[in-house]
């Protein structure tokens, strides 16, 4: 997540005019530590981590990355192989780009990330600063990765804290989990430009370290109206791994890693789109709530009958 400039809107990515063009460029540039330790994965996470925030702006091409690496002086080359493969592979074979490059450097603790960007025509791009009363809320991605990755953390560490807790369903939990991970935003961005006329969706974001109700949030930072969460998916175990690990799961302010994507859209057009990104574009969503007006402005909150669905397979 970037605010621009360091002051206005807040946006996923910096957007720069190119000169003497009707095109801009979206540049984001994101560095995290390993929340998994089979480095191909961990490199695929990471390379969606940093293409997320750029699909979130409509951009359809990733022009290429710039990978960043952090990494021990005793750490085995295969690890940081790995680890560039694994980028390599997303990049690649995933979303139809290239690695261009990148820097590494000597750290105490492994650091991976980099800079991804693409550009795009100026009247096409979709930030997350204006929605509409009545806009449906659509979510392609359950929430509950980061709960389900801790337990991923303890069975390698500690398995006796999770005794309470089936080792199938938190290996297919967290199997998933990786699956939604390592799944590029790209298909969504091609469902919109699958339209002639795209202003149908209003806001767009993805889903991060801020949780969903947090990046809701951020998409009424320039309006008087409020959002309500109805329906919500999660991994299978969320729920109470969350109330486990002390994550805020009841308010939705879960912290996600290579998350969904988030959309405002016109209540005219949202079953529509909805059947066309899961028919067509073969992408899983989920219409969580809406934007409306009945509270002070910028105000998210979850329904006292929200429904959780448990997410088991793609």
């Amino acid at each position: 997540m970037v605010n621009t400039g360091l002051k206005g809107d807040i946006e996923d990515s910096a957007i720069v005019p190119v000169p003497n063009t009707d095109l801009v460029m979206v540049k984001n540039i994101d560095i995290f530590t390993p929340i998994i330790d089979e480095p191909e994965i961990m490199g695929e996470i990471a390379a969606a981590n940093v293409t997320n925030d750029v699909f979130a702006l409509n951009v359809l091409d990733i022009s290429g990355m710039l990978v960043f690496l952090g990494m021990k002086k005793n750490m085995p080359m295969e690890i940081a192989e790995g680890i560039l493969l694994g980028i390599k592979n997303f990049i690649e074979n995933k979303i139809e780009s290239k690695v261009l490059g990148g820097h590494t450097i000597y750290s105490e603790w492994p650091l991976i990330g980099g800079e991804a960007s693409g550009f795009v025509h100026k009247d096409m791009v979709i930030k997350k600063n204006y929605v509409k009363e009545g806009d449906k809320l659509i979510l392609t991605k359950p929430i509950g990765n980061q709960a389900i990755m801790a337990a991923y953390r303890l069975q390698k560490n500690n398995p006796d804290l999770l005794k309470a807790f089936s080792k199938e369903e938190l290996d297919n939990s967290i199997d998933l989990a990786v699956e939604y991970m390592t799944m590029p935003l790209k298909s969504v961005v091609e469902a919109i430009h699958s339209y002639e006329d795209m202003s149908f969706v209003h806001s767009m974001t993805d889903v991060s370290g801020f949780g969903l109700a947090g990046h809701l949030r951020e998409m009424l930072q320039n309006s008087n109206l409020s959002a309500i969460i109805k329906k919500v998916p999660i991994f299978k175990l969320t729920k109470e791994l969350a109330y486990e690990f002390g994550y805020k799961f009841d308010e939705c302010e879960m912290p996600e890693t290579a998350g969904g994507m988030l959309l405002s859209v016109d209540q005219e057009y949202a079953e529509e789109f909805s059947k066309r990104l899961e028919n067509e574009f073969h992408v899983s969503n989920w219409i969580i709530g809406e934007i409306d007006n009945v509270n002070e402005p910028k105000y998210v909150r979850v329904s006292k009958n929200v429904e959780h669905i448990e997410i088991t397979e793609l």
